[in-house]
């Protein structure tokens, strides 16, 4: 074929024509089972009927007018999501990365208004915010970063969990005006904080007047056991963003504000051409009438336990496995070892996993997925990855 797609990607060696709930199929005719539903996109699986009539019919209405207009079909999807989360008003963006930016820019426009002429926002290290020039700079991930400099000024970096480093930051930066934090922090192995390290986000937030702001793109929507990763606690954030399972495949983004960012933006301030347009929020709403309609967040809390079970049964006393992390279905196995090898290893048999932080690897299979492919997972997997650590050995 002519080579004309930049190289932006390491492709396995795969092309898929067709999906049905957990599974995806080749253009060979092999079936595989999809345990990172496109990067935490697809929560509801392959070819939803709700989701596909949703986007049919809607397509044959009406795909796009502007946001110069009324669009029923935001104000329904964003009513749904306040109602769900307990935010106060929406933004929708395209993407994950262009809902950090809107973000970014409350932040800004939150430290503007009380003089602060250089905000910073403080950000985690190993994060993961996107690959625009504000949310790559935000991201702690020197790889991503690299050959682009000069980076966006106004972030200042600690490392995840530790609210001592935040305190510390408190005390020595006087133009602090909002945290940016991942509840779970994905592209960067799976790392989940300790119980109080949210409660003592919001409580520094507090005290200093700091917007705080959590990048719920991956955790959101079901994932980790709750509808938002933050209802693990008592607390509601200043701003939330969403994307990756708010469309099941159709490009969406959401910035939700609560709070004192609730009215920062005015006319004029932000804008998108294609967010929020007819069609991607038809996706959304039938994406959440499905997730509340079922509360398919229990059924993933359900899941998850019973993938966690399994996986540490099989993997009990395997030298080179050396921690299973988990919230709800967003699963990392830690190795003593880079394992990106598994990835090829495991499409060869029939299953798609990924590798993050080079020893990591991150399972979140559909909220849908049964006991049944559960139990095929963890079979699966644990052979590979017990072949892959004899054969390193």
């Amino acid at each position: 074929m002519k080579n004309v797609l930049m190289d932006t990607y390491k492709r396995l060696p795969v092309t898929f024509t067709k999906g049905e709930g957990v599974y995806l199929h080749d253009d060979q005719g092999n079936t595989y089972l999809d345990a990172i539903s496109g990067i935490a996109v697809c929560g509801l699986g392959h070819a939803h009927p709700g989701v596909t009539r949703a986007i049919c019919e809607q397509a044959g209405t009406l795909v796009h007018t502007s946001n110069l207009y009324g669009i029923h079909n935001q104000q329904l999807l964003g009513e749904r999501l306040t109602d769900l989360s307990g935010m106060e008003r929406v933004f929708f963006a395209n993407s994950g990365a262009e809902a950090n930016e809107a973000a970014i820019k409350l932040a800004r426009l939150h430290g503007h208004k009380q003089g602060i002429e250089a905000p910073v926002i403080i950000v985690m290290e190993n994060s993961f915010h996107g690959r625009t020039m504000a949310t790559l700079s935000a991201t702690g991930n020197r790889k991503v970063q690299a050959g682009f400099e000069p980076l966006v000024q106004g972030f200042a970096r600690v490392p995840f969990s530790d609210l001592e480093a935040l305190e510390t930051a408190a005390a020595n930066l006087k133009n602090i005006v909002a945290v940016l934090v991942e509840p779970v922090q994905g592209e960067g192995g799976v790392n989940i904080p300790p119980a109080d390290y949210l409660p003592g986000i919001r409580k520094l937030c507090d005290q200093h007047n700091w917007l705080m702001m959590l990048d719920e793109i991956q955790t959101g929507m079901g994932r980790t056991g709750k509808p938002f990763a933050f209802q693990h606690h008592e607390l509601l954030p200043d701003v939330m963003t969403l994307a990756k399972a708010l469309g099941n495949g159709m490009p969406i983004g959401a910035c939700l504000a609560s709070g004192k960012a609730t009215n920062l933006f005015s006319p004029g301030n932000h804008g998108s051409t294609f967010g929020g347009n007819p069609l991607a929020c038809a996706a959304g709403l039938a994406v959440t009438e499905e997730i509340t309609r079922n509360k398919l967040w229990e059924q993933a809390a359900s899941a998850a336990e019973a993938l966690r079970r399994g996986l540490a049964q099989k993997l009990d006393g395997v030298e080179g496995v050396s921690e299973i992390r988990s919230l709800g279905l967003m699963l990392g196995i830690q190795l003593d070892r880079p394992c990106a090898d598994l990835v090829g290893m495991a499409l060869d048999k029939g299953l798609l996993i990924n590798v993050t932080a080079d020893s990591v690897i991150r399972l979140l299979p559909p909220l849908i997925i049964s006991s049944e492919q559960i139990q095929q997972l963890v079979e699966d997997l644990s052979a590979l990855i017990i072949a892959f650590l004899e054969s390193a050995s």
